[in-house]
């Protein structure tokens, strides 16, 4: 018999970003144009903050999130607060794919190019302001350690301050400790590290280009959730910590392909987390069978609902494909979530807030019907 939960992920659950309202990316602009201060920005973005807030509760959900309204990018507006790490002149060239074709984005490349330390308690202003405008469990979403090293390898580390890569690996792992110490002391119960390696690496293509960079790529996975766990090691008591897994998420589009089979035994044994946000929304993301590897002391937050398209999915559609899944991990152990973020950057996936806020109340009122 499965029940409602009363820690997270909760049943039905959302994985963190939101579409931007239209005041507030016009706010933006007129910011980067000069013709408002940081200070107005600021105020637009504290009211859109309060009534994404205030939404997400209308429609039940347990958790909330500031929608990553202060970011511009859902993982770089952390790693560049990191101490040592700075914006590269160079342009890195990343394909995502779509179904109808390809897509290119050409992010700044990063640098390591001193000692990585935490100089600040990084969001943490934000999360404050977060946990004084919601009732629910206040969620943060920071990038995980891994994001740090798969975009660029070794390559972007300056040799001359990390000769040994696994230095680098101890200060970023150590940095992460302290953010993890330090958000819990401040009174976050619920993080999730956003992860997109341990996705990515199911598809043999990017395995290919990890290989090619000279990475051990039938092995990064291990050896990322190694360096997970040391920076996971002293969690403080009461944190619950989720990570979330997606093969990309731009502008509707994507990088990666292929099942979780690759990685899924060492990362549901070994990963040292409460939950696991996954991807299924569709072809690409292959089937449940990899859940078989699923601990009892475990969660599966399953992404069933797309953000990549507004068309709203058929709650008889969910409930089968939960049906589905307990074939392989007990039903109890079992959440229902989005496949991903609706706008991991600023620009935003393809679909109206309406289409967002439905499928996210479909989430909620399906969740109710199956686990009560």
């Amino acid at each position: 018999m499965s029940s409602p939960r009363t820690t997270p992920p909760f049943r039905a659950d959302h994985v963190g970003s939101l579409l931007r309202p239209p005041y507030l990316l016009e706010a933006r602009k007129q910011y980067d144009a000069g013709q408002i201060s940081a200070e107005e920005l600021h105020s637009v973005e504290d009211k859109a903050i309060r009534e994404t807030v205030q939404r997400q509760a209308d429609i039940g959900l347990r958790s909330a999130t500031d929608g990553e309204f202060r970011r511009s990018s859902w993982h770089m507006d952390f790693i560049y607060q990191l101490g040592g790490i700075t914006q590269s002149d160079e342009h890195m060239h990343v394909e995502f794919r779509n179904s109808d074709g390809t897509l290119d984005f050409s992010p700044a490349a990063m640098r390591v190019n001193d000692k990585i330390t935490l100089d600040r308690t990084i969001f943490a202003d934000d999360f404050r302001f977060l946990q004084e405008n919601t009732d629910a469990t206040a969620k943060l979403t920071i990038p995980s350690p891994s994001m740090v090293h798969y975009r660029g390898g070794r390559a972007q580390l300056d040799s001359d301050v990390y000769p040994d890569e696994e230095q680098f690996w101890a200060d970023l792992t150590a940095a992460y400790s302290e953010q993890i110490r330090r958000i819990g002391e401040q009174g976050c119960r619920y993080l999730q590290l956003d992860d997109t390696s341990l996705a990515y690496l199911n598809d043999p293509r990017q395995r290919e280009l990890i290989a090619n960079r000279g990475d051990d790529a039938e092995h990064q996975h291990e050896h990322y959730i190694r360096q997970l766990n040391k920076a996971l090691a002293g969690r403080p008591e009461g944190l619950h910590i989720t990570t979330h897994m997606c093969r990309g998420n731009f502008q509707s589009s994507w990088v990666a392909e292929g099942s979780y089979e690759f990685v899924a035994e060492v990362l549901f044994n070994e990963l040292a987390v409460d939950g696991f946000f996954m991807e299924f929304d569709d072809a690409r993301s292959g089937g449940f069978e990899p859940l078989r590897f699923v601990p009892p002391d475990k969660q599966v937050v399953l992404g069933l609902v797309t953000t990549k398209n507004g068309e709203l999915e058929s709650k008889d559609d969910l409930k089968r494909r939960i049906d589905e899944a307990s074939k392989y991990v007990d039903l109890d152990q079992l959440c229902l979530s989005p496949q991903c973020g609706f706008s991991s950057t600023v620009e935003g996936n393809a679909l109206t807030q309406e289409q967002q806020w439905a499928k996210l109340e479909l989430i909620v009122e399906t969740a109710e019907e199956v686990w009560g």
